[in-house]
């Protein structure tokens, strides 16, 4: 759109400035502003209300009045109660307008304040709004220009007012001497008590010697694994220079030796394997060739944090025996690249480290509400249109709107909203996790959480509707064109559910899972696993559909699936059995595939009379795997429930996997917190048969009594415990903007949930007392947390040329004019200065207690010297 004024519509701007000389362009009239954004206070006098208030100042020589223009924004989504000034309108989603109302004047150099009132407490800088443009409107309203707003800031959060989310918040507020309690509780180990290897070895023996690999070595390799004996030298080569030969004639005289048997560690073959260096060298034998790779990463492991801190270290490895079996056999990572869109790089490189941790899914969620980022071929809109976001007139146009701050422009400068990945770049990434022993699950979330797909193909009706081609225009549509439902989703979408009526919706089910399929095909893989979503269909979902209607005026004796709806809904208003019905036709299209089906949890419940959800048993024994991510809100033992029942289950627990959780409280920490906070140790500290005793506050912060609470839940039976399948770690993307945030969120998080879902089961999982069991938790954890900071992160600052992997800041405490600082990883070293400038690893060393006597900044660094954020300290 034309940003610069026409000359024939200079009388609309006089509206907007009182004078039709000398009128500024739009951009001049943007640049002219300065706003900002205060969170006011998260106690209103109503429990659950936040303050807030824009400010904008005119720092140029126009008036801006009460016509011609809006504020666009995106905001974590709330309701707005009241405003002043100014009318703000909750458009779909996390979309937001600002319109001035009647008698709205900033004059040149003045200031004015638009205060408002929503709900839910507010206590992160990632929930500001974002993505600010203006609209310009000519006389009838018609869009003349939209213009980004870059002359804005959001003011810190420091008042205890803005650190809790109201009464209701039992969290400490956040602060530098509440870390630096926290940190107290951690002690240095000498260097024999790191973790060698992370995750545990099921059983290793640490042996006297070393053996050294010289660089005229070759691997030697039985047939079949001459990708895991690439991979140790293309490895090798790169972390270290040294380039070994290979070969595929094994023999007892090679130094390096990797080879199959019918090896069984803890009763499992599959991805088990033996490693074994002594003086005649190193001897990896798996039970398949993924145990092989997973003995290569453990190897890998045990040359130490020295070859990522010297450029020529020695390549010397202790004598060791080690028998290593994985505890679940789904280990998995998700991350949602529609939200916010990763580059293949990023994906390349995060899919690289899952392996070397020995994960072994990837569950790539591509489609969303607010995006598409796969090409299918045939459906050229899916990308076109739903793989960019971008400023429309209204909710109702057949596009996306901005969302998560992603701009008016699709592509615009610093947006993270538009992008896909072709179809070659897709098979490129299958190809790489195929080498890495990785399952990559894609997904395609219906009937809720589907705008993209909707929007797409309503962009794709029109298209061949203009042309007159009827029967296409209907072929993949999604939606009762005549449904005047209302409802707002979790993520406060109007319109992000499909028909679950329309054949055509299924049509395009099948038109994605098929193309989807040629792509494993031409990666040398075979489409085995689909995530077919199913989480969070809004109440209110086609409760005012016409083609609902007329299903539930089939005859129950001529329908059996319109029976069992009927029977499961003593309200006709109330259609959240619809969703099962759904799943009950998508999934036998799904089964003449071959697909094992993996859903979120809700697609595996159905209502009873009472209105209460119960797990629904009829998809047991059929590959349907349900995700629990809901283990503290109302059915706090549903995983249980559903694994008791039968059906294979992964874990996912939002307590302590959901990676998109802040690592803490501290309003400058990124992230979300509606399920509290996650940080590394959670994601370690996880019983995966009785999770009730590590879940040890609510989702404001209130101690559980773990005993009295969940004296009544469900417990897994002994003999279902093989249907907990394993673990997975999610990453949402609503607050993560690019490679370095993601990688930030990710690291060391995905390090604790290696160790959960692949080491054996941990004694103090066992333990009955919870007392006993908390202490030796805490034992543990600082053996982790040692090796971590001393180990693991210089391994991350080198590894494919560097991750972007969190240091906390220390924490601090004033006593007596003195400051006090420590760390929350033992290991990591703090520096210092007194000058004002930014300390830098070679700054001055914090070793003792210091005596203040101005300004301090101080900041964490590991020892290849990456640090955390700086932390100011005035006196």
């Amino acid at each position: 759109m034309n940003k610069t004024l026409p000359s024939f519509l200079l009388l609309a701007l006089g509206l907007l400035f009182g004078s039709c000389q000398s009128s500024p362009t739009w951009e001049q009239t943007v640049e002219q502003l300065h706003l900002e954004w205060e969170l006011v206070s998260n106690f209103t006098g109503e429990e659950g209300q936040f303050k807030a208030r824009f400010l904008f100042e005119n720092t140029g020589e126009k008036a801006l009045e009460d016509e011609g223009w809006a504020l666009f924004f995106n905001m974590s989504p709330r309701k707005i109660l009241s405003s002043t000034h100014a009318t703000i309108t909750h458009i779909n989603g996390d979309w937001y307008r600002l319109r001035p109302e009647k008698g709205f004047y900033l004059g040149p150099g003045e200031r004015l304040e638009v205060a408002y009132t929503g709900i839910e407490g507010i206590i992160k800088e990632t929930d500001a709004p974002m993505g600010l443009y203006m609209v310009f409107y000519g006389p009838n309203q018609q869009e003349l220009a939209t213009v980004p707003v870059d002359n804005w800031n959001v003011r810190p959060f420091v008042r205890e007012e803005q650190l809790l989310r109201g009464g209701a918040d039992k969290e400490e507020p956040y602060s530098l001497a509440r870390q630096y309690a926290i940190n107290e509780r951690m002690q240095p180990v000498g260097d024999s008590d790191l973790q060698p290897i992370i995750p545990s070895p099921y059983r290793m023996e640490k042996r006297n010697g070393t053996f050294s690999i010289d660089p005229a070595m070759t691997v030697a390799y039985q047939e079949g694994l001459e990708n895991e004996a690439a991979y140790l030298n293309e490895k090798l080569k790169s972390l270290t220079g040294v380039d070994l030969g290979s070969n595929a004639a094994l023999g007892k005289e090679a130094a390096i030796r990797l080879s199959l048997s019918d090896i069984r560690v803890d009763g499992k073959q599959q991805e088990a394997y033996r490693l074994e260096v002594d003086e005649s060298g190193i001897s990896i034998t798996g039970g398949d060739a993924a145990g092989v790779f997973y003995g290569v990463q453990s190897l890998l492991s045990l040359l130490g944090p020295e070859i990522y801190l010297r450029e020529k270290a020695p390549l010397v490895l202790p004598f060791v025996y080690i028998e290593d079996a994985p505890r679940f056999r789904f280990r998995s990572l998700h991350v949602d690249v529609a939200r916010n869109f990763q580059t293949k790089e990023t994906i390349k490189k995060a899919l690289d480290m899952m392996a070397h941790y020995k994960l072994n899914h990837f569950l790539f969620y591509t489609s969303e509400d607010e995006g598409w980022r796969v090409e299918i071929p045939g459906l050229p809109e899916l990308t076109d249109v739903g793989g960019q976001r971008q400023h429309v007139e209204g909710m109702a146009a057949p596009a996306l709107h901005p969302g998560y701050g992603s701009g008016p422009e699709a592509y615009g400068k610093g947006g993270h909203g538009s992008g896909f990945y072709t179809r070659e770049e897709f098979i490129d990434i299958l190809k790489y996790a195929r080498e890495r022993h990785i399952t990559i699950i894609p997904e395609l979330n219906f009937p809720g959480h589907a705008r993209a797909a909707i929007k797409s193909m309503e962009a794709r009706y029109h298209r061949f509707m203009e042309a007159g081609d009827m029967l296409a225009a209907e072929e993949y549509r999604l939606i009762d064109p005549d449904d005047r439902s209302e409802y707002l989703s979790a993520q406060a979408y109007k319109d992000n559910v499909v028909s679950v009526v329309r054949e055509s919706t299924y049509r395009f089910y099948e038109k994605v899972v098929d193309e989807l399929a040629l792509m494993y095909q031409e990666a040398g893989l075979e489409l085995k696993k689909m995530h077919a979503g199913g989480d969070e269909v809004p109440v209110g979902s086609w409760t005012e559909s016409p083609m609902v209607a007329e299903l539930l005026e089939e005859s129950p004796g001529e329908s059996p699936s319109a029976a069992l709806l009927l029977e499961n809904l003593p309200d006709i208003q109330d259609r959240k059995n619809l969703q099962a019905f759904f799943f009950r036709e998508l999934l036998k299209r799904l089964e003449k595939r071959g697909l094992e089906v993996h859903v979120w949890e809700e697609m595996t419940l159905i209502k009873d009379e009472s209105g209460a959800y119960r797990p629904n048993p009829e998809f047991v024994g059929r590959n349907v795997v349900p995700y629990i991510w809901n283990n503290m809100f109302d059915y706090p033992d549903l995983g249980y429930q559903l694994a008791n029942q039968g059906y294979d289950v992964v874990l996912c627990n939002v307590s302590n996997f959901y990676f998109d959780l802040a690592y803490s409280n501290d309003p400058a920490e990124p992230g979300l917190y509606w399920a509290g906070f996650v940080d590394t140790k959670d994601a370690w500290a996880f019983a995966p048969f009785d999770w009730f005793k590590t879940t040890y506050t609510s989702s404001m912060g209130r101690p559980i009594d773990r005993e009295k609470e969940f004296a009544n839940m469900v417990r897994i039976h002994p003999d279902a415990k093989e249907n907990i399948m394993g673990l997975e770690a999610q990453l949402w993307s609503e607050t993560v903007k690019g490679e370095a945030m993601a990688e930030y969120y990710i690291f060391p998080k995905l390090l604790g949930f290696a160790e959960s879902s692949w080491a054996k089961e941990r004694d103090w999982e066992r333990a009955l007392d919870l007392k006993e069991m908390d202490q030796e938790i805490e034992k543990g954890w600082n053996r982790f947390a040692n090796t971590l900071a001393r180990r693991e992160y210089p391994k991350l600052a080198r590894w494919n040329g560097g991750y972007n992997y969190r240091i906390a800041p220390p924490g601090l405490r004033i006593k007596n004019d003195t400051l006090y600082a420590n760390v929350n990883f033992p290991g990591l070293e703090l520096r210092y200065t007194t000058d004002g400038t930014e300390p830098h690893f070679d700054a001055d060393k914090y070793e003792k207690p210091l005596l203040l006597s101005g300004q301090v900044k101080i900041r964490a660094f590991d020892r290849t010297g990456k640090g955390s954020k700086t932390v100011t300290v005035d006196l």
